[in-house]
């Protein structure tokens, strides 16, 4: 059991309001002057909208299939429109199919489920495709203590913002001689701002008063350092949102340490401490199978279930669909319905503390659609 006293911070650990720029010199021009990441899409002629649905695979069909069976049964007026993205190759580089990327294009915002990505060999990851393809620009990863399933924290809810097209996931590697490989971290100061700018307006729309920017500038003095200045230069837009700043590595141990301090913050941070981050605090609630995702771009948005295809259980009815659920909740308020959104959800966790249909990953017996039928009695 992890001791619960918090330790406080020195200034070494989080750096106020003006940190030092870490030799980073920037020019005052702004590449984003509006809100960020709006929701273009339109109703069609019955009065839907429609939602590009990527099922995935394994267990990807059977909670897709769950959710959709919740969402007609809210009434909820989003029409499906299924989508393969089974890879191709063009030019010799992993794309998604013309058909797929038309649909979402057109759609504005899809659902996805899980899907497998071959490691150490194969095609480049699906995953990391769909972001570049639509540019999403900012991971989404909020994390809530779920009632009923009890894990050695209680009254989590983190919410964290992770840049999602630079940094270590560039894909910029090469080698330098025999044995010696180099991989280069790019940071832009337009994709910094664009994914900060929408950390700050995240925090105003769910009503934190605190950015907090996680980095190692201390290392990384020059990409990180610029991610870093970027966010003290977009703070000052914001001036009814209290900002600071924090070494990745404190971070890390006074999350795991006591996360309710960072309850009242909206945290953000460049790609790869991101991606290891968010499944940290995923961690502290009881992992990814109850943790939504949405990748958000300035035309198209993607939301997901961040867990893996299940390939040993799939078509068993043993899947648990609350991730991708929960997922669809983030996806409704996006698209400014969150009335469904709030039924929904006060039904799901409704079930999930009742504790009468869990799936066997939470403890309990049900199949797949005995939790979502459980869901869609309390609607």
């Amino acid at each position: 059991m992890l001791a619960t006293r918090l330790v406080a911070p020195t200034r070494s650990h989080v750096l106020r309001a003006a940190p030092r720029a870490f030799g980073v010199q920037l020019h005052s021009q702004r590449f984003y002057s509006d809100r960020v990441a709006k929701f273009h899409g339109q109703k069609n002629s019955d009065g839907k909208y429609t939602v590009s649905l990527i099922e995935g695979d394994g267990i990807g069909p059977e909670i897709s299939q769950a959710v959709k069976d919740i969402f007609e049964a809210a009434k909820t007026p989003i029409a499906w429109e299924f989508c393969d993205v089974t890879p191709i190759l063009k030019d010799g580089k992993t794309a998604i199919p013309d058909a797929a990327i038309e649909s979402i294009q057109k759609n504005k915002v899809a659902l996805k489920g899980p899907l497998a990505t071959p490691v150490g060999k194969g095609h480049v990851s699906l995953n990391l495709t769909l972001r570049r393809t639509f540019n999403l620009f900012a991971n989404l990863r909020p994390c809530r203590s779920v009632a009923g399933f009890k894990t050695p924290y209680d009254n989590v809810d983190t919410v964290l913002i992770r840049e999602n097209t630079e940094g270590e996931y560039s894909g910029i590697e090469h080698v330098v001689v025999d044995g010696v490989v180099q991989s280069i971290k790019l940071i832009t100061r337009e994709a910094s701002e664009r994914v900060l700018r929408f950390a700050f307006q995240q925090a105003q729309e769910i009503g934190r008063k605190k950015v907090r920017v996680v980095h190692k500038a201390t290392i990384m003095k020059m990409s990180d350092g610029l991610f870093l200045k970027t966010a003290q230069e977009v703070a000052k837009d914001y001036p009814n949102i209290e900002f600071d700043a924090e070494l990745l590595d404190n971070t890390c141990l006074k999350m795991v340490t006591d996360p309710i301090p960072y309850n009242d913050k909206v945290l953000v941070m460049p790609n790869l401490y991101g991606d290891i981050l968010s499944d940290m605090c995923a961690g502290l609630i009881g992992g990814l199978g109850l943790t939504p995702s949405g990748n958000i771009g300035d035309e198209c948005s993607i939301f997901e279930a961040v867990h893996g295809s299940a390939p040993d259980i799939a078509g068993k009815g043993l899947a648990n669909p609350t991730a991708l659920l929960l997922s669809s909740m983030m996806m409704l308020r996006h698209m400014s319905l969150g009335e469904y959104a709030d039924k929904i959800e006060k039904a799901a966790f409704d079930t999930l503390a009742e504790g009468k249909y869990l799936t066997g990953d939470l403890g309990g017996k049900a199949k797949t659609h005995e939790f979502a039928g459980a869901i869609i009695d309390k609607l």
